[in-house]
């Protein structure tokens, strides 16, 4: 009797036997496998939370360790619309009287009148300065029009600064010259050759040496400003070599009316970049002990609670943040009113800080910046954790991801274990199921068999 379906001989579900066998005995191998797993999974994910905060704290310190970064200087002008004025960190505070005589001016120049842009204008040649630099323009019948004229210096290769425009005015079309550079020594002049040499047609009257038809229509100059009644002239309308380490910005001339210029230390900037690193370091702290708290109450723990890397980085940290600077007057933290509170934050106490900056502004620089400072003893430990060549945090992570592929291995030949184990159950279960089937067919017979024999009073004798 041929079996068509498992279980069909024995009236067992050998589907779901099997099914319940494979599975208890692959449970106990899954479920270590699936702990082992999200331990590590979770240990890869602090970690990286933990490089995370790390970097984010490297950055901030790597931020301090320029000394400019804590010697920036204020500087107030009176009057913006007149002038403004930025100051770097070699500028001397001071006060300065300055009074802006006048702007420096480009030059703009403007010939006659001609009947359109189309107007024919001769052939010849044109040589155009502008100060101690010329160039020449070939006039001919491809360029002989004003608009011709003004396309040609426009597109001259070696043209030093002088842009051509054309407006259109009551009295007719105008050729108008302008320098792209102030400065009194950027004036603009031409010089025409006429083809025919009789200098008769209107090309020669663009030629300010041969006729007055070229016409100035504001005069190159300098800027002129008094700093403490003192006369400095400039090409320029910024210039950053009058007071040193100070760049002026003119805006507007004001002849005869004094404003005033205000240079001091950048006490607010220092104070910036010292809250800034606090805030870093405080966040940075209480990451660290997310990571390794633990509530006696309820027995729940940080995800690295007695790790050893962090602890090491922690201990490190703290240590650093906590020693001195060799060789310096304020050598510590606590020295410029940077201490630790009961909940390991650092605490920025203003007026210290503000008596240490009063004091000597160069020191909160030297603490942080000079060349064995906190910055870069800090840069230095965090380096040696972090670094995606060799940190130590970064081979931690490494051997987290190589256990979790292993973890992948294992469940692979779990898999093939259990694949096995099912084929050799389903194979006993089906010959039983068949063997049962057999038992049954020829039970049935026998059953049928006898019934069929005659009932023992009833053989007549």
């Amino acid at each position: 009797m041929a079996i068509t379906s498992a279980g069909v001989g024995s009236g067992i579900d050998i589907e779901s036997l099997v099914t319940q066998l494979v599975a208890a005995e692959g449970s106990p191998a899954l479920n270590r496998l699936d702990k082992k797993e999200a331990t590590l999974q979770a240990d890869l994910s602090a970690y990286g939370s933990l490089k995370s905060a790390l970097s984010s704290f490297q950055t901030s310190v790597q931020n301090l360790n320029d000394p400019n970064d804590f010697l920036g200087r204020t500087s107030t002008s009176s009057n913006t619309e007149v002038f403004s004025a930025t100051a770097d960190e070699t500028a001397v505070p001071g006060n300065y009287d300055i009074e802006v005589v006048q702007l420096a001016e480009a030059a703009k120049s403007r010939s006659g009148d001609f009947t359109s842009d189309e107007e024919v204008v001769g052939t010849g040649s044109l040589a155009i300065s502008l100060g101690a630099e010329s160039f020449n323009i070939t006039v001919d019948s491809n360029n002989n029009t004003l608009a011709g004229l003004r396309d040609a210096i426009n597109d001259a290769s070696d043209n030093p600064g002088i842009t051509a425009s054309i407006i259109n005015v009551d009295g007719g079309s105008r050729l108008i010259l302008t320098s792209d550079t102030v400065g009194a020594a950027n004036t603009i002049s031409i010089v025409a050759d006429d083809d025919d040499g009789d200098d008769t047609d209107a090309l020669v009257g663009l030629s300010r040496l041969a006729t007055v038809n070229l016409t100035s229509i504001q005069d190159a100059q300098d800027a002129i400003i008094k700093v403490d009644d003192q006369t400095v002239t400039r090409d320029s309308n910024s210039f950053s070599d009058v007071i040193s380490g100070v760049k002026f910005t003119l805006e507007s001339a004001t002849p005869g009316e004094i404003e005033t210029l205000a240079i001091g230390l950048d006490k607010g900037g220092l104070l910036t970049n010292v809250n800034s690193f606090v805030e870093a370091y405080n966040s940075l702290a209480d990451t660290m002990a997310s990571l390794s708290a633990y509530n006696a109450e309820t027995g729940a723990a940080g995800t690295l609670l007695g790790d050893s890397a962090l602890r090491a980085v922690e201990n490190q940290i703290r240590q650093t943040i906590t020693g001195s600077v060799n060789g310096l007057d304020f050598d510590s933290l606590v020295s410029i009113g940077i201490t630790t509170n009961d909940e390991g934050h650092l605490e920025v106490d203003a007026i210290k800080l503000d008596s240490v900056m009063t004091e000597d502004f160069t020191a909160v620089s030297q603490l942080f910046a000079s060349e064995n400072g906190l910055a870069r003893s800090l840069d230095n430990v965090l380096e040696r954790y972090i670094s995606s060549d060799d940190g130590i945090l970064t081979s931690r992570e490494d051997g987290l991801k190589s256990n979790i592929d292993s973890i992948g291995d294992d469940r692979e030949r779990l898999d093939r274990r259990l694949a096995t184990l099912d084929a050799r159950y389903r194979a006993q279960f089906t010959a039983m199921d068949i063997l049962v089937a057999q038992l049954t067919s020829l039970g049935d017979y026998l059953s049928s068999q006898l019934a069929s024999l005659p009932e023992p009073n009833s053989i007549r004798r």
